[in-house]
């Protein structure tokens, strides 16, 4: 263990480990299930599930508090991680895959979640309150280029290993889980060396915010206008929720079976460079302008920007265009004001949260956030399946309508949000 390690040494590597394990499982077992055909409604509603451990991870948050330390916690789960990837390496091939590998997609869910709560509580409590802030950025950073490495580079490689090395699918992706395993077994090796030791076993992490589970909850479902702010939390994402499951597989499926025939590499650069930087761009931006005007002035724009570029889906499922630079921009859009819209959101989640249990508050936000990506996702498959993409897109954008609806009545102090620390 390395005493004088500084924060340089260690938050881009933490924000990294934090950042790759979700969108593996979340974005990457997706396209991974596509290339070996299961079929669209199966991907949906059980990768869907693979939401869960993010709904619930407020309730297990206080044992990893009370339990050992954060630095073990995080040390243990890449470990955990490592393990479960090369599992799912040795079962790709089988026969029965898709229940095996699905199981360790869970398990490493569960571990990326917990992963979560010991990274953000090992932030705060190795950093002073101003180097929390000097060094918010950077992990932002980090985290964001684990999106590119895995909906980019991994997804690339995949692709570039059957495309022109000519290997199956599952050799393929095989390979490519054997390499990730091996990064995360070099990353708990490294944070076990570089790692402070900035707490004893049981150090709880804002115990002040937690002497009391039930005031906790209490405080939280007695907040005023709370039933409207469930309601716009659980629906501003329900289009998206459902276009995020399918967007991959109507790249890749066939022309004639309504998609756009893409290659796995060309999905990688799509999503994990072009719309990475899209996402990023956006999302930049409307920190920018919420800190400068607010989230009440803000507040339309944003929404509109996260929900009409969905109609790009719609025409290019009607239009089908082969031309790739055309497809890229039309992604490029969408992502760019879901990045742009999306600020509102974590805004909006951050003004309903103030008081004294914030952060507690916060993070049961965050799960009923991710109990609204999980429930609309998990059917999006078999609609699409029923209704063609055409008209999946089109039912896509109507969803987008109750979200926009609940906004009109939202009560939001008009000084909130500039100036405000975006992390």
């Amino acid at each position: 263990m390395n005493k004088n390690a500084t924060p340089e040494a260690w938050i881009p590597s933490l924000y990294f480990a934090e950042g790759l394990p979700y969108v593996l499982v979340m974005t990457v077992s997706v396209i991974l299930y596509k290339n070996l055909g299961v079929s669209n409604a199966d991907i949906a509603f059980f990768t869907s599930w693979l939401y869960l451990p993010w709904v619930i991870k407020p309730l297990w948050s206080p044992i990893v508090d009370l339990l050992g330390t954060k630095r073990s916690w995080i040390i243990a789960m890449q470990y955990l991680l490592g393990a479960s990837l090369s599992a799912v390496a040795l079962l790709l091939p089988t026969e029965g895959f898709f229940r095996w590998t699905l199981l360790l997609f869970w398990l490493m869910a569960f571990s990326s979640a917990t992963h979560d709560i010991a990274a953000d509580g090992y932030y705060m409590l190795a950093l002073s309150e101003k180097n929390q802030s000097v060094f918010v950025g950077i992990r932002s950073v980090f985290y964001r280029i684990a999106m590119i490495a895995g909906q980019g580079g991994l997804v690339f490689v995949a692709g570039w290993l059957v495309e022109d090395r000519g290997m199956e699918q599952a050799q393929a992706w095989q390979r490519v889980m054997i390499f990730t395993s091996i990064l995360f077994l070099f990353i708990g090796i490294y944070h076990t060396w570089i790692l402070p030791r900035v707490e004893t076993s049981g150090t709880v992490a804002g115990s002040t915010e937690r002497k009391s589970v039930t005031d906790l909850l209490s405080s939280f479902f007695t907040k005023k206008n709370l039933l409207l702010a469930l309601l716009f939390i659980l629906l501003y994402r329900l289009g998206e929720a459902q276009l995020a499951k399918i967007a991959s597989p109507f790249l890749l499926d066939a022309r004639e079976a309504g998609g756009l025939g893409l290659s796995t590499t060309q999905v990688g650069v799509i999503y994990g460079t072009v719309g990475v930087i899209a996402l990023v761009t956006g999302g930049i931006l409307g920190g920018l302008l919420a800190a400068r005007y607010g989230l009440k002035k803000c507040l339309w724009w944003m929404i509109g920007a996260m929900n009409l570029p969905n109609l790009v889906y719609v025409w290019m499922a009607f239009a089908q265009p082969d031309n790739f630079f055309l497809i890229t921009s039309c992604i490029a859009v969408e992502q760019f004001g879901y990045g742009f819209g999306f600020t509102a959101f974590m805004l909006y989640l951050m003004y309903f949260s103030q008081g004294k249990y914030k952060t507690s508050h916060y993070a049961l936000c965050t799960g009923f956030m991710a109990l609204g990506m999980m429930i609309p996702g998990m059917f999006s498959g078999r609609i699409q399946e029923a209704v063609g993409y055409s008209s999946f897109f089109i039912w896509v954008c109507l969803c987008t309508l109750p979200g926009m609806v609940i906004a009109a009545f939202l009560k939001i102090d008009p000084e909130y949000g500039r100036k405000q620390t975006l992390s």
